[in-house]
Protein backbone atom coordinates (compact mmCIF):
# COMPACT_ATOMS: atom_id res chain seq x y z
CA UNK A 1 0.00 0.00 0.00
CA UNK A 2 2.90 2.38 0.57
CA UNK A 3 4.17 1.61 -2.93
CA UNK A 4 0.64 2.22 -4.19
CA UNK A 5 0.75 5.76 -2.79
CA UNK A 6 4.03 6.99 -4.23
CA UNK A 7 3.61 5.26 -7.59
CA UNK A 8 -0.04 6.29 -7.66
CA UNK A 9 1.14 9.89 -7.31
CA UNK A 10 3.49 9.33 -10.25
CA UNK A 11 0.63 7.89 -12.30
CA UNK A 12 -1.52 10.92 -11.40
CA UNK A 13 1.25 13.25 -12.56
CA UNK A 14 1.33 11.29 -15.83
CA UNK A 15 -2.45 11.67 -16.18
CA UNK A 16 -2.17 15.40 -15.48
CA UNK A 17 -0.38 15.97 -18.79
CA UNK A 18 -1.59 13.00 -20.84
CA UNK A 19 -5.20 12.86 -19.67
CA UNK A 20 -5.92 16.59 -19.65
CA UNK A 21 -4.01 17.79 -22.73
CA UNK A 22 -4.00 14.60 -24.81
CA UNK A 23 -0.19 14.56 -25.15
CA UNK A 24 1.15 11.14 -24.13
CA UNK A 25 4.44 11.53 -22.26
CA UNK A 26 6.14 8.18 -22.79
CA UNK A 27 9.30 9.58 -21.24
CA UNK A 28 7.70 10.54 -17.93
CA UNK A 29 10.07 8.22 -16.10
CA UNK A 30 12.76 10.88 -16.55
CA UNK A 31 11.07 13.04 -13.89
CA UNK A 32 10.43 10.12 -11.55
CA UNK A 33 14.08 9.09 -11.76
CA UNK A 34 15.36 12.63 -11.37
CA UNK A 35 13.46 13.10 -8.13
CA UNK A 36 14.55 9.72 -6.77
CA UNK A 37 18.23 10.12 -7.58
CA UNK A 38 18.36 13.69 -6.34
CA UNK A 39 17.06 12.73 -2.88
CA UNK A 40 19.63 9.93 -2.55
CA UNK A 41 22.51 12.10 -3.78
CA UNK A 42 21.61 14.87 -1.32
CA UNK A 43 21.51 12.34 1.52
CA UNK A 44 24.97 11.12 0.49
CA UNK A 45 26.37 14.67 0.39
CA UNK A 46 27.03 14.57 -3.36
CA UNK A 47 25.06 17.68 -4.32
CA UNK A 48 26.97 20.97 -4.03
CA UNK A 49 25.65 23.44 -1.43
CA UNK A 50 23.38 20.78 0.08
CA UNK A 51 24.93 18.92 3.02
CA UNK A 52 24.04 15.34 3.86
CA UNK A 53 21.94 16.56 6.80
CA UNK A 54 19.54 18.54 4.61
CA UNK A 55 15.95 17.86 5.79
CA UNK A 56 14.11 15.40 3.59
CA UNK A 57 11.23 17.79 2.93
CA UNK A 58 13.68 20.37 1.61
CA UNK A 59 15.42 17.88 -0.66
CA UNK A 60 12.01 16.54 -1.76
CA UNK A 61 10.84 20.01 -2.77
CA UNK A 62 14.13 20.68 -4.57
CA UNK A 63 13.79 17.31 -6.32
CA UNK A 64 10.43 18.41 -7.66
CA UNK A 65 11.83 21.74 -8.80
CA UNK A 66 14.75 20.03 -10.55
CA UNK A 67 12.31 17.72 -12.33
CA UNK A 68 10.26 20.78 -13.32
CA UNK A 69 13.36 22.43 -14.82
CA UNK A 70 14.06 19.25 -16.73
CA UNK A 71 10.45 19.33 -17.98
CA UNK A 72 11.04 22.87 -19.29
CA UNK A 73 14.09 21.71 -21.25
CA UNK A 74 12.35 18.64 -22.66
CA UNK A 75 9.08 20.44 -23.30
CA UNK A 76 10.66 23.30 -25.26
CA UNK A 77 11.81 20.74 -27.81
CA UNK A 78 9.07 18.12 -27.61
CA UNK A 79 6.05 20.41 -27.95
CA UNK A 80 7.23 21.42 -31.40
CA UNK A 81 5.73 18.05 -32.34
CA UNK A 82 2.34 16.45 -31.83
CA UNK A 83 0.78 13.01 -31.61
CA UNK A 84 2.99 9.96 -31.76
CA UNK A 85 6.03 12.12 -32.56
CA UNK A 86 5.70 13.90 -29.23
CA UNK A 87 5.37 10.57 -27.42
CA UNK A 88 8.45 9.14 -29.12
CA UNK A 89 10.69 12.16 -28.57
CA UNK A 90 9.87 12.21 -24.85
CA UNK A 91 10.64 8.50 -24.77
CA UNK A 92 13.95 9.24 -26.48
CA UNK A 93 14.90 11.83 -23.85
CA UNK A 94 14.06 9.38 -21.08
CA UNK A 95 16.12 6.58 -22.61
CA UNK A 96 19.10 8.89 -23.07
CA UNK A 97 18.97 9.72 -19.38
CA UNK A 98 18.56 6.04 -18.51
CA UNK A 99 21.68 5.07 -20.44
CA UNK A 100 23.59 8.03 -19.02
CA UNK A 101 22.70 7.31 -15.38
CA UNK A 102 23.64 3.62 -15.75
CA UNK A 103 27.18 4.63 -16.64
CA UNK A 104 27.74 7.66 -14.41
CA UNK A 105 30.22 6.62 -11.74
CA UNK A 106 29.55 9.73 -9.68
CA UNK A 107 26.14 8.50 -8.46
CA UNK A 108 27.41 5.13 -7.20
CA UNK A 109 30.46 2.88 -7.28
CA UNK A 110 28.39 0.54 -9.44
CA UNK A 111 25.95 2.81 -11.28
CA UNK A 112 24.11 -0.14 -12.85
CA UNK A 113 22.95 -1.16 -9.38
CA UNK A 114 22.16 2.41 -8.38
CA UNK A 115 23.00 4.37 -5.20
CA UNK A 116 21.89 3.68 -1.65
CA UNK A 117 21.81 5.90 1.39
CA UNK A 118 25.22 5.65 3.05
CA UNK A 119 26.43 5.91 6.62
CA UNK A 120 26.18 9.72 6.50
CA UNK A 121 22.42 9.42 6.90
CA UNK A 122 21.66 6.39 9.12
CA UNK A 123 18.28 7.61 10.38
CA UNK A 124 15.12 7.46 8.31
CA UNK A 125 13.99 10.30 6.10
CA UNK A 126 11.51 12.49 7.94
CA UNK A 127 8.25 13.93 6.64
CA UNK A 128 6.85 16.97 8.39
CA UNK A 129 7.92 20.55 9.07
CA UNK A 130 11.65 21.04 8.34
CA UNK A 131 13.87 21.89 11.32
CA UNK A 132 11.07 21.17 13.83
CA UNK A 133 11.84 17.76 15.29
CA UNK A 134 8.53 17.42 17.11
CA UNK A 135 6.61 17.82 13.84
CA UNK A 136 8.50 15.16 11.87
CA UNK A 137 8.11 11.40 11.58
CA UNK A 138 10.63 9.11 9.89
CA UNK A 139 9.56 6.78 7.09
CA UNK A 140 11.13 3.55 5.96
CA UNK A 141 10.65 -0.18 6.41
CA UNK A 142 13.50 -0.54 8.89
CA UNK A 143 14.36 3.04 9.76
CA UNK A 144 10.87 4.43 10.27
CA UNK A 145 9.34 5.55 13.55
CA UNK A 146 6.60 4.05 15.69
CA UNK A 147 3.82 6.38 16.77
CA UNK A 148 1.61 6.34 19.86
CA UNK A 149 -1.85 7.54 18.85
CA UNK A 150 -4.95 7.38 21.07
CA UNK A 151 -3.53 4.50 23.06
CA UNK A 152 -2.55 2.53 19.97
CA UNK A 153 0.97 1.93 18.69
CA UNK A 154 1.41 2.41 14.95
CA UNK A 155 4.34 0.40 13.59
CA UNK A 156 6.95 1.67 11.17
CA UNK A 157 5.03 0.51 8.09
CA UNK A 158 1.76 2.06 9.26
CA UNK A 159 3.45 5.33 10.14
CA UNK A 160 5.19 5.40 6.77
CA UNK A 161 1.87 4.74 5.03
CA UNK A 162 0.18 7.72 6.66
CA UNK A 163 3.11 10.09 6.19
CA UNK A 164 3.62 9.20 2.53
CA UNK A 165 -0.14 9.44 2.18
CA UNK A 166 -0.11 13.00 3.50
CA UNK A 167 2.32 14.11 0.80
CA UNK A 168 0.43 12.21 -1.91
CA UNK A 169 -2.89 13.71 -0.77
CA UNK A 170 -1.57 17.27 -0.67
CA UNK A 171 -0.08 16.78 -4.14
CA UNK A 172 -3.38 15.40 -5.44
CA UNK A 173 -5.35 18.37 -4.10
CA UNK A 174 -2.82 20.77 -5.62
CA UNK A 175 -3.17 19.15 -9.05
CA UNK A 176 -6.96 19.01 -8.63
CA UNK A 177 -7.04 22.72 -7.89
CA UNK A 178 -5.03 23.46 -11.02
CA UNK A 179 -7.29 21.24 -13.14
CA UNK A 180 -10.37 23.17 -11.98
CA UNK A 181 -8.74 26.56 -12.50
CA UNK A 182 -8.99 28.62 -15.72
CA UNK A 183 -5.58 27.18 -16.64
CA UNK A 184 -7.01 23.67 -16.32
CA UNK A 185 -10.00 24.57 -18.49
CA UNK A 186 -7.59 25.56 -21.25
CA UNK A 187 -5.80 22.23 -20.83
CA UNK A 188 -9.08 20.42 -21.44
CA UNK A 189 -9.80 22.66 -24.43
CA UNK A 190 -6.44 21.69 -25.91
CA UNK A 191 -7.28 18.03 -25.43
CA UNK A 192 -10.70 18.40 -27.06
CA UNK A 193 -9.70 20.63 -29.97
CA UNK A 194 -6.34 22.39 -29.97
CA UNK A 195 -6.99 24.25 -33.23
CA UNK A 196 -10.18 25.76 -31.84
CA UNK A 197 -8.37 26.78 -28.64
CA UNK A 198 -5.80 28.59 -30.76
CA UNK A 199 -8.53 30.19 -32.84
CA UNK A 200 -10.13 31.83 -29.80
CA UNK A 201 -6.80 33.37 -28.81
CA UNK A 202 -5.01 30.98 -26.46
CA UNK A 203 -1.28 30.47 -26.97
CA UNK A 204 -1.48 26.71 -26.58
CA UNK A 205 2.28 26.14 -26.58
CA UNK A 206 2.64 28.02 -23.29
CA UNK A 207 -0.25 26.17 -21.68
CA UNK A 208 1.06 22.78 -22.80
CA UNK A 209 4.53 23.62 -21.52
CA UNK A 210 3.11 24.84 -18.22
CA UNK A 211 1.10 21.65 -17.77
CA UNK A 212 4.19 19.61 -18.61
CA UNK A 213 6.22 21.46 -15.98
CA UNK A 214 3.58 20.92 -13.28
CA UNK A 215 3.38 17.27 -14.25
CA UNK A 216 7.16 16.93 -14.09
CA UNK A 217 7.25 18.59 -10.67
CA UNK A 218 4.86 16.10 -9.11
CA UNK A 219 6.55 13.25 -10.95
CA UNK A 220 9.77 14.29 -9.23
CA UNK A 221 7.96 14.44 -5.87
CA UNK A 222 6.74 10.88 -6.41
CA UNK A 223 10.26 9.70 -7.22
CA UNK A 224 11.59 11.42 -4.13
CA UNK A 225 8.99 9.69 -1.96
CA UNK A 226 10.00 6.35 -3.43
CA UNK A 227 13.68 7.01 -2.70
CA UNK A 228 12.90 8.30 0.79
CA UNK A 229 11.04 5.15 1.71
CA UNK A 230 13.23 2.58 -0.07
CA UNK A 231 16.55 4.37 0.68
CA UNK A 232 17.95 3.01 -2.57
CA UNK A 233 17.21 3.37 -6.27
CA UNK A 234 18.22 1.65 -9.49
CA UNK A 235 18.07 2.84 -13.09
CA UNK A 236 15.52 0.13 -13.88
CA UNK A 237 13.14 1.12 -11.09
CA UNK A 238 13.20 4.82 -11.93
CA UNK A 239 14.49 5.96 -15.33
CA UNK A 240 13.50 2.90 -17.36
CA UNK A 241 10.65 3.53 -19.81
CA UNK A 242 8.52 0.73 -18.33
CA UNK A 243 7.89 2.95 -15.30
CA UNK A 244 5.98 5.28 -17.62
CA UNK A 245 4.37 2.20 -19.16
CA UNK A 246 3.01 1.16 -15.77
CA UNK A 247 1.67 4.71 -15.28
CA UNK A 248 -0.03 4.48 -18.69
CA UNK A 249 -1.56 1.13 -17.73
CA UNK A 250 -2.84 2.57 -14.44
CA UNK A 251 -4.31 5.60 -16.24
CA UNK A 252 -6.14 3.51 -18.83
CA UNK A 253 -7.58 1.13 -16.23
CA UNK A 254 -8.45 3.91 -13.78
CA UNK A 255 -9.61 6.44 -16.35
CA UNK A 256 -7.80 9.09 -18.40
CA UNK A 257 -8.55 12.66 -17.39
CA UNK A 258 -9.86 11.78 -13.93
CA UNK A 259 -6.65 12.46 -11.96
CA UNK A 260 -7.60 10.10 -9.12
CA UNK A 261 -8.36 7.31 -11.58
CA UNK A 262 -4.72 6.21 -12.04
CA UNK A 263 -4.46 5.58 -8.29
CA UNK A 264 -7.40 3.19 -8.46
CA UNK A 265 -6.08 1.75 -11.69
CA UNK A 266 -2.74 0.95 -10.10
CA UNK A 267 -4.52 -0.57 -7.10
CA UNK A 268 -6.56 -2.75 -9.46
CA UNK A 269 -3.42 -3.78 -11.36
CA UNK A 270 -1.49 -4.69 -8.23
CA UNK A 271 -4.47 -6.54 -6.76
CA UNK A 272 -4.71 -8.76 -9.82
CA UNK A 273 -0.97 -9.43 -9.80
CA UNK A 274 -1.10 -10.31 -6.10
CA UNK A 275 -4.18 -12.48 -6.49
CA UNK A 276 -2.66 -14.41 -9.40
CA UNK A 277 0.79 -14.75 -7.85
CA UNK A 278 2.08 -18.11 -6.70
CA UNK A 279 1.70 -17.24 -3.02
CA UNK A 280 0.37 -13.74 -2.51
CA UNK A 281 1.08 -12.13 0.82
CA UNK A 282 -2.63 -11.71 1.34
CA UNK A 283 -3.49 -15.09 -0.17
CA UNK A 284 -3.91 -15.66 -3.87
CA UNK A 285 -5.92 -17.74 -6.29
CA UNK A 286 -3.49 -20.66 -6.29
CA UNK A 287 -3.43 -21.10 -2.47
CA UNK A 288 -7.21 -20.66 -2.45
CA UNK A 289 -7.75 -23.40 -5.04
CA UNK A 290 -5.37 -25.74 -3.26
CA UNK A 291 -7.31 -25.26 -0.04
CA UNK A 292 -10.82 -25.55 -1.51
CA UNK A 293 -10.49 -28.29 -4.14
CA UNK A 294 -9.22 -30.98 -1.82
CA UNK A 295 -6.34 -33.39 -2.08
CA UNK A 296 -8.35 -36.01 -3.98
CA UNK A 297 -9.31 -33.70 -6.84
CA UNK A 298 -5.90 -32.03 -6.97
CA UNK A 299 -4.15 -35.38 -7.36
CA UNK A 300 -6.50 -36.50 -10.15
CA UNK A 301 -4.59 -37.19 -13.36
CA UNK A 302 -5.82 -35.35 -16.45
CA UNK A 303 -3.57 -36.86 -19.11
CA UNK A 304 0.04 -37.92 -19.56
CA UNK A 305 0.77 -37.82 -15.84
CA UNK A 306 -0.42 -34.21 -15.53
CA UNK A 307 -2.57 -33.76 -12.42
CA UNK A 308 -5.14 -31.10 -11.70
CA UNK A 309 -2.74 -29.45 -9.25
CA UNK A 310 0.05 -29.51 -11.81
CA UNK A 311 -2.19 -27.93 -14.43
CA UNK A 312 -3.34 -25.16 -12.06
CA UNK A 313 0.24 -24.47 -11.00
CA UNK A 314 1.46 -24.34 -14.60
CA UNK A 315 -1.40 -22.03 -15.58
CA UNK A 316 -1.00 -19.59 -12.70
CA UNK A 317 2.56 -19.72 -11.40
CA UNK A 318 4.54 -16.77 -12.74
CA UNK A 319 1.97 -15.83 -15.38
CA UNK A 320 0.28 -12.88 -13.66
CA UNK A 321 1.53 -10.37 -16.31
CA UNK A 322 -0.19 -12.45 -19.00
CA UNK A 323 -3.56 -12.17 -17.30
CA UNK A 324 -2.99 -8.51 -16.50
CA UNK A 325 -2.41 -7.98 -20.22
CA UNK A 326 -5.69 -9.73 -21.03
CA UNK A 327 -7.51 -7.56 -18.50
CA UNK A 328 -5.86 -4.49 -20.03
CA UNK A 329 -7.13 -5.43 -23.51
CA UNK A 330 -10.63 -6.00 -22.13
CA UNK A 331 -10.58 -2.58 -20.48
CA UNK A 332 -9.54 -0.90 -23.72
CA UNK A 333 -12.32 -2.68 -25.63
CA UNK A 334 -15.20 -2.60 -23.17
CA UNK A 335 -14.38 0.00 -20.50
CA UNK A 336 -12.63 2.73 -22.52
CA UNK A 337 -13.31 5.38 -19.88
CA UNK A 338 -11.66 3.32 -17.14
CA UNK A 339 -13.03 2.54 -13.70
CA UNK A 340 -13.49 6.06 -12.36
CA UNK A 341 -14.42 7.51 -15.75
CA UNK A 342 -17.20 4.96 -16.16
CA UNK A 343 -18.52 5.65 -12.65
CA UNK A 344 -18.56 9.39 -13.36
CA UNK A 345 -20.41 8.83 -16.63
CA UNK A 346 -22.99 6.66 -14.88
CA UNK A 347 -23.71 9.09 -12.04
CA UNK A 348 -23.49 12.18 -14.24
CA UNK A 349 -20.58 13.92 -12.52
CA UNK A 350 -17.77 13.41 -10.09
CA UNK A 351 -18.27 11.27 -7.01
CA UNK A 352 -17.63 14.26 -4.72
CA UNK A 353 -20.29 16.33 -6.49
CA UNK A 354 -22.94 13.66 -6.25
CA UNK A 355 -22.02 12.87 -2.65
CA UNK A 356 -22.32 16.52 -1.61
CA UNK A 357 -25.70 16.74 -3.38
CA UNK A 358 -26.98 13.74 -1.48
CA UNK A 359 -25.64 14.92 1.90
CA UNK A 360 -26.41 18.63 1.69
CA UNK A 361 -28.68 18.97 -1.31
CA UNK A 362 -26.24 21.19 -3.22
CA UNK A 363 -26.02 21.38 -6.97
Amino acid sequence: MIALLYFGLFAMSFDFISGYTGYLSFGHAAFYGTGAYFVILVANGKVPLLPAGTPFMVSLLLAGLLAALLAVAIGLVSFRLTGVYFAMITLGFSQVMYVFIRGWDYVASNPRDGPTVGSTHPEGFQIGVPYVEQLNLAIGSFSGEELELFGHTLGTYTTSFYMVGVVALVSYFAMQRIVHSPFGRVMVAIRDNEERAEAVGYETFRYKLGAFVVSGFFGGIAGGLFAGYARSVTPESTFYFLAAGDALLASIIGGFGTLAGPLFGHLFDETIREFLSNAGLGGGLLPYLRERLGEGLLSTEIFGGLTVEGFITAALNGHAPLYVGIVFVLFVLYVPNGILGTIQARIGGTVSQRLSERLWGRR
